[in-house]
Formats: C-alpha cells, structure tokens, sequence
C-alpha cells in the first residue's frame, strides 16, 4: 500500500506531499486542472520511460518519491531479494529527472535502472487505464491470480518444485545415456589395449632382468675372449700374475730377517695375492658361463622390440608399462558396473509424481476458472457492457513449472465477435471497466496491494457510475484503490477525496492537491453534478449521493 507520494518539479507540481489512506480514494477536479500529471508522476517513478517536458518550467530537474509499505508480493518480495535489498518496514523509492531527459532511481537508496523499477512497480500498483501498463494483462499475473483464486498455491509450487526435480533427473539419465556411449568407444579401447599387453605382460623385475640378459648375450664372444685373456694373464705359469706376485714374496721373505720394515711390503703382497687369485678364479667361472645362445638372444630382440613399441604407442617408459596395465584393468572393471536403470526408475518416478500434481493442479484450475467466469458474467452488464463475454481459457500445453496448460483471459466486447486475449480486442474504456469485474470477483485472491483507475467511469451513464462506485468501494475493503474520476456517483461512494486544484499566479501555473473533508466532499459533489453554479437543488442531490455511497459502505 501507498503511505506517501512526493512530487517536485514535475509539470505544474512545484512541491506537494500526498499522504495515502487505506481504502477507496477518489481523485477529482475540473477538465485540466493536472490530475493526470499525478498518474504521471506515479508511473515516471515506478519506471515508465522519462519525458523531459515532466521537468517544469524553468527548473533543472524533476523528483518524485513514493513510500511503500514493504510489499507482501511474492514476485516483488524475490527481486528485492535478488537485488539484495533488505526487508523494512516501508519501501522508499526516488526517481530524478533532469532537463536534458536523463533520469536515475533508487530503492532503498540503492541506484537502479529503469528496467528495474519497472520490473518491481508492475507488482507494487496496478494503473487500469487505456495508456498505462496494467498486471492484469500479464499471462503470468493471470496464472496467479486464478491459482490464487482456486486457492491452489500450495498444488502451484508443488508443480513447480517437482518439475524442477523432473529436469534434474531427466538431466541425470540423459547425460548418463551419452556417457554409456563414450563409456561403451573406451571400454573397447580398454580392451584392445589389454588385448596388446597380455602377450608381453612382465613385471618391472622381469624387464631389468632381461636388460642384463641382452647385454650378456650380444657381447658372449667378447666377453668369452676378454675374460679367457684376462684369466691367462693372472694365472699362466712363470709369466702369469700370480707367479710373479709369489716369486716376490720368496724374495721378500728372504730379505726381511734383515731389514724388517720389509714386513708391511710383505703383507700387502701377501694380501694381493689372494685377491688376484679370488679374482681370477671368478674370472675363469664367468668365462665358462658366457657361451652363446643364439635362440634366447633372438626371443629377448623380440619381446624387448615388442615391449618398446607399445611403450612408445603410450608415451611411457618400458618399465611404466605394468602398472600402466593395471590402471586399465581397473577401469575397465568399473565401467562394466555402469548401470542406468537406477537413474531410468528415478526419472520415471519424478515424471510420475509430476504428472499427478499437474493433473491436481488442473483439475482445481478447470473449476476455478468456471467459478470465476461465472462470477464476471453477471458484473460486465452492469458496467454498460450488455453483450461482452468473459472466459478464462486452459490450453494444453507441454509440461512447465506452471503445469501442463496456458492460462488466459479471453474477452468479447459484441455480439458474434470470437473471444480472443483481453489484451488484443478490449479497448481502453472496456479494458479499464473488464479489469475492475476482474478485480471485484477475485478481489480476495489478488495480491497487488495498490490499484489505481484512470477515469474508468468514461462514458458510462449515472446509473452505470453508481455500480462503479460500488464496485471500486468493495475492492476498497481488501485493497487501497484510488480512482481519477468525473462521476459524482463515482466518488461519492470513496472513502476519502481529493481534489485537484490548477491556480494561476504571478509566478505562473502551478497544480496543487486539496484533501476534502466531509463537507467539502458534498460542495465538491455538487460542483461535479451543476458545474461552477453550485445551486442549492445540486448541494442537496450531493448531499444524497453521498449518503448513499456511505451506507453501501
């Protein structure tokens, strides 16, 4: 609900604070007199696209605040959220305007931009008028306010929330099914790859064995020969090594009686000797081991060739290869344990608990829709519409978070005309006059808090006038409604009045707001029934129209 609104600068308005009453309020005055500039000013600073004219006459700017109470709108409630605006006890919003046509805005002192403020005062106030924007018409805002209607909110989120879970675990299968693809093109990889390795399969022990194998067997010959030379040198009688070491020790021991620091030369001597004869034993075993062996040389060329080429094909050393092996072994075993008929049930149970919903929420929305239908019917005469209809449409549809049917409101102004969207055929007068039967027959279910009526009593007779008098003042008691109004039928049935007032001054035009009381509503009836010459025939009918919109209240 509107506490205040705040205007600066804007047009005729050079300063003037409204302060808003709960209820049915009625705005009047004469032809020009500006009450179309506080519309104006009302959808400038809920984010309708700027005019710099608004800026008045030699100002340099423009500014409008309105005060909210801090709105109860789910939808208005999750972009506050959105924009991390925190919950008050009242919305502030501000919008500035300068010369050059360049506004900015603010709610809650956070800037903003246009596109934001519309987003948000679309669920603030609703402006019924043949140029404003209007909830009503929103597919969305219809959905809500029949599911409100058919008190079926719970069944709305319910759909919402399983459909939610429906996408997830239809999204889980999928990706699990084009998984199975790529799981199935490398499980035959896998395979191949084992297929490869199974023939060469060995243990990096095996490997270094075979290593010291080759080297042994491609040089046999070689070391044969060495080796055999090498033994032959330590051990050949008289010039071999060790004959020599042996004559130097008879020498030395001959020697040493006489000179005893021969004793640690002896030692040594003594020392080597049976070193080289360790070593030229080992020297003459390994001589006889290196006989060649054509055949085992030939298998070790080949495996070893076979090994370093699947080595390479792997981008691995030949060592690496085993545990290589293994790592495919292991994958491959978990990929013969994917399954997808867990994440199949799960997908067919979400689509079954959606499915049930859905038809829940169907079948209460078919009902409401009659209910609310019916409702209407009966109001769109009353309000000088004789052979308009009214219908409340489900189309299939496929399934969404809003269930599995469209929602519209469908409208026809004449005879044999087809019903179509209320927004394509109803013209402004009908649109305003359709949206207040609307608003009267699911007063209770809507949630916009603010409605605002721009001369919706046009062109309708007095009689006529009075229902839209009564009309307005029954959604006054769920709702604030403010109506800009010419009728005296109309605004006698308000709960409260303002008149607007344009006054010629030495300092130029200017527009102000008069709040009315008691008495002054009855003179300003009067004038809205006999114009300036107030006459006391027209001071007695107001009288009379305002007693009457009293006790309908």
């Amino acid at each position: 609900m509107i506490r205040e609104l705040e205007i600066c600068d804007f047009v005729l308005v050079d300063q003037l604070l409204l302060t808003f009453a709960p209820g049915f309020g009625a705005l009047t005055g004469e032809t020009g007199a500006g009450k179309s500039i506080l519309l104006d000013a009302l959808t400038f600073v809920l984010g309708a696209r700027a005019d710099a004219g608004w800026v008045r006459q030699g100002c340099r700017r423009a500014e409008v605040a309105v005060r909210f109470d801090w709105p109860r709108h789910p939808e208005a409630q999750a972009l506050l959220a959105q924009w991390a605006i925190e919950p008050e006890e009242e919305l502030v919003i501000r919008r500035v305007l300068d010369e050059s046509g360049r506004s900015r805005g603010w709610i809650q002192g956070v800037a903003v931009t246009q596109a934001q403020l519309k987003a948000l005062g679309g669920w603030l106030a609703d402006i019924h008028g043949q140029h404003a924007h209007h909830a009503l018409l929103h597919p969305t805002t219809q959905r809500r306010l029949l599911d409100r209607f058919a008190e079926a909110e719970r069944e709305a989120e319910a759909v919402a929330s399983l459909f939610a879970q429906l996408q997830e675990a239809q999204a889980n299968l999928a990706s699990a099914v084009v998984a199975q693809v790529e799981q199935a093109k490398e499980r035959e990889r896998l395979q191949w790859w084992l297929a490869e390795w199974e023939p060469l399969a060995f243990t990096a022990e095996n490997w270094h064995q075979w290593q010291a194998d080759h080297r042994r067997l491609a040089h046999a010959v070689e070391l044969k020969t060495q080796l055999t030379a090498a033994h032959a040198a330590l051990a050949a009688d008289e010039t071999g090594g060790l004959d020599q070491i042996a004559a130097a020790i008879r020498a030395v021991e001959e020697m040493v009686v006489f000179q005893p620091a021969l004793t640690e030369a002896l030692t040594l001597l003594t020392s080597a000797q049976t070193e080289v004869a360790e070593a030229a034993a080992q020297i003459r075993r390994e001589a006889a081991r290196c006989d060649e062996d054509p055949e085992q040389l030939a298998w070790l060329e080949e495996r070893m060739r076979a090994i370093h080429d699947l080595a390479r094909k792997h981008r691995v050393d030949p060592e690496a290869l085993p545990a290589l092996a293994a790592s495919w072994q292991a994958r491959l075993a978990q990929l013969e344990g994917s399954e997808l008929t867990e994440l199949q049930q799960a997908a067919e149970k979400a689509e079954a608990n959606y499915r049930t919903a859905a038809a829940l929420l169907s079948a209460r929305r078919r009902l409401a829709a009659e209910r609310l239908g019916t409702a209407i019917a009966p109001l769109l005469p009353e309000l000088a519409m004789p052979h308009a209809t009214f219908e409340v449409a489900l189309t299939p549809c496929d399934p969404s978070p809003q269930g599995v049917e469209r929602v519209a409101f469908l409208f026809s102004a004449n005879p044999g005309q087809p019903l179509a969207p209320l927004a394509q055929v109803a013209s402004g007068g009908e649109l305003s006059r359709v949206g207040l039967a609307i608003q009267v027959a699911a007063s209770r279910a809507e949630e916009i808090e603010t409605l605002i009526f721009d001369e919706v009593d046009v062109g309708v007779s007095g009689a006529v006038a009075a229902v839209v008098g009564r009309l307005l003042q029954e959604v006054g008691n769920y709702r604030q409604v403010l109506a800009v109004t010419h009728q005296p039928q109309v605004a006698a049935a308000a709960d409260w009045q303002w008149r607007v007032v344009k006054e010629v001054t030495d300092a130029g035009v200017r527009t102000t707001v008069q709040p009315l009381a008691e008495a002054e509503r009855v003179i300003e009836l009067a004038r809205m029934i006999a114009g300036e010459g107030v006459s006391e025939t027209a001071l007695a009918h107001a009288a009379r129209l305002r007693a009457e919109g009293c006790r309908r209240s």
